[in-house]
Parts: C-alpha cells; structure tokens; sequence
C-alpha cells in the first residue's frame, strides 16, 4: 500500500465501457473485462470508488430531439445507470471482490442509497463501491457526478476512462497532427473548451483541486500503472 500513488480514487468511465457492438447494450465479456482491471487496482489496497454512466441503452439527448420532456429522458439515463452498475457488481463479486451498489435515489430493493459514510465506511472496509444515478437531478451529467462524488468521499483523485491515451489540442480521430497534453491546467481546459469532460465537472474539481486524471481504459494496466506511480494519460490540474 505504501507503493501506491492513490489510496482512494474515483473511477468514472461511460456505460460504452459494458457496451457490444455498435456500442449498445451490455456485453458479459466487455463486462469481465472491466471487472479485471478495477480487481488488480483493489488487490494493490487501493480504495475503489466508480461512477458508471447509460449511453450504452440510453441518451437523453436523443430523447430530447423527438420531443421528450428533458427532465424524463434524463430520468431515464440515470435508471440505465443503475442497470450497468448491477452487471458490473455480478462481475465483480464473482471475481472476488465484494461490491456494493448505492444509488442517488432510493432504489432499496436491489441497492442501497447513497450515503456519504456510508460509502466512505464500505471504502475503508476493502469493499469496491459503485455509484449509480448520477446526481439523482436532472441537467447534470455523470462527469459532474464523478466530480462531486470524488470531492464527498475524499478520494486523492478524479480518474476518467476514456478511450483515448490523453487530451488532445484538437480531435485526434479528425485531425493526425493533434497535440496530446501530459498536464494541463484547469482554466487552460476551459479555455480552450475541450469536450472530453463537462465544464461542470472541471469547474467543480478547480474550485475544490481535484486532480483529474483522463487515460485510455483500454491501454494494458494503464489504471495500474496510474496508480504506481507512472505518467500516464493527461492530468488536469492547478
């Protein structure tokens, strides 16, 4: 444990991460898949604390362009939320690493609901907590619920799970000459408004320094690495 880097982190990663082809759905491998890199992060003593979006089965923003109230097609996106945090719990018990799903609204019957000692006790007790239903408002994204929920449970960082190995100064699948960042400030991101997380989110982490931390998923042991110390990804931060 004294190796590590981050005793507690905040893993938020988009509902994609479950997701099969035509990224839809919840594929059981993709799932496992998952669950293995959030077990070896935990089996280094490290306190796991994840925030999962919907966009696997659902967008609001699609409901909204058919005429959906904004309020419902969000309400939707977080019940989804919920769906994808129960197939990784599954995963994740059977592979050994007790899990507890709490939710932002009250869902008692298949999980608990968020409460910050609560969460911070399973924490502290070597169990793996997933976050589910963003906020419980609508409006607010799952990036803004990472944010928040990172700076509730104290954890030392904000680690988003992308699909790209860094933050670029443009659209790297559009344009082969963009230029990744190793680190990059608060205000430099806003400023030069990067979409790989929301300003809410961002703005949330400057005003309370939360280092975020935005790597490739995907990459073998990129978490891991993270997590011992390595310079992986872009990190955002004052």
């Amino acid at each position: 444990m004294s190796d590590v880097r981050y005793k507690r982190i905040l893993l938020k990663m988009g509902g994609e991460a479950l997701a099969g082809q035509g990224e839809f759905g919840i594929e059981p491998q993709r799932a496992a898949e998952v669950a293995q890199v959030v077990k070896d992060v935990h089996d280094l003593g490290v306190q796991v604390a994840l925030v999962i979006g919907g966009g696997n089965l659902w967008r609001g923003s699609v409901g909204t362009q058919y005429g959906m109230e904004r309020s419902t097609a969000d309400h939707i996106g977080m019940v989804a939320t919920v769906m994808n945090a129960l197939a990784l719990k599954d995963v994740l018990e059977r592979s050994g690493v007790v899990t507890r799903v709490q939710t932002a609204f009250e869902i008692r019957a298949i999980a608990e609901p968020y409460i910050r000692l609560r969460a911070i006790r399973h924490m502290e007790k070597g169990r793996v907590i997933i976050l589910a239903g963003g906020t419980g408002n609508p409006y607010f994204t799952t990036d803004s619920a990472g944010a928040l929920r990172a700076m509730e449970l104290n954890a030392d960082v904000l680690i988003k799970a992308t699909k790209v190995g860094a933050i670029y100064d443009d659209d790297p699948m559009k344009n082969p000459n963009a230029t990744p960042f190793d680190r990059i400030t608060y205000q430099e991101f806003l400023s030069l408004r990067l979409r790989v997380l929301d300003t809410t989110a961002v703005s949330l982490c400057m005003e309370n320094n939360m280092p975020i931390v935005v790597l490739n998923f995907w990459q073998k042991d990129s978490v891991k690495r993270l997590i011992l110390g390595e310079t992986v990804g872009t990190t955002i931060s004052a």
